[in-house]
């Protein structure tokens, strides 16, 4: 293997990285300068824009390297002992990379339908934030205390995800209260109705206790947490003031 092998190789790395960068300085280049002249770039436009920045990114990376591979003779020699055992190397490397290709897929899937998109504040598996970021193998959200999660794309492709903001930029209020199972159960809807100026209604009558649900006005959404605690504060209050939650509740064992 002589010298001017290595030199190609290197040369084939080094263009491929270099159009790379290049690509995706010029895409990250049209999101600031969309957010610069406020040209309200969508969600959707920034969601595939994040995602086809990084594919192409790859895409190139790989082209290079398989071009840098392609001059050494071992590597030929190798592919043809590959390619004579195609299914067996299909097989042990669709095995090795079965959860990689599974995210990829996933994350081809997330770009295309975009169920989510930067910006969005969605509720997954209990973990309520803001996506941050959608990359090729997983979705970052970022929750109200500023902590990250990071979940694969294909639980997130497969799961059930309520996505506060698809349609509107504001989410309601929606807050439960639990009154014993013997409090007058009308006087508490009136109670607060007269608090809130909402319809409350009966979410769940069992041996020990009534469970009340009550909305409040739509919020923001980084503000929906902040705001239904003090929502369900004051219903508690204006319950207990009423002298609708004495006797207290216990559920059996």
């Amino acid at each position: 293997m002589d010298a001017g092998t290595w030199v190609n190789a290197g040369l084939s790395l080094l263009v491929a990285f270099t159009v790379a960068t290049l690509i995706d300085r010029a895409f990250r280049a049209r999101a600031v300068r969309a957010a610069a002249e406020r040209t309200n770039l969508s969600r959707e436009g920034e969601t595939r824009l994040r995602f086809v920045r990084r594919l192409l990114y790859a895409v190139i990376v790989l082209v290079g390297i398989a071009i840098a591979l392609s001059g050494f003779t071992g590597i030929n020699n190798l592919a043809r002992s590959l390619l004579a055992s195609g299914a067996i190397a299909a097989a042990i490397l669709g095995f090795a990379a079965r959860q990689t290709l599974a995210n990829f897929i996933a994350g081809i899937m997330l770009a295309v339908t975009q169920p989510l998109r930067v910006g969005d504040w969605v509720t997954f598996e209990d973990c309520y934030g803001v996506v941050e970021d959608v990359s090729l193998n997983h979705t970052v959200l970022r929750t109200p205390g500023e902590q990250r999660i990071v979940i694969p794309n294909e639980r997130l492709a497969g799961g059930i995800l309520r996505n506060e903001t698809l349609r509107v930029d504001v989410v309601s209020l929606d807050v439960v209260v639990w009154v014993p199972p013997d409090a007058d159960v009308e006087r508490a809807l009136a109670a607060l109705h007269d608090e809130t100026g909402r319809e409350a209604s009966v979410a769940e009558a069992v041996p020990w206790g009534v469970r009340l649900a009550v909305g409040g006005e739509p919020v923001h959404p980084p503000d929906r947490p902040a705001a239904e605690a003090a929502l369900r504060r004051r219903c508690l209050r204006r319950l207990r003031d009423e002298g609708l939650l004495t006797g207290g509740l216990s559920e059996p064992a």
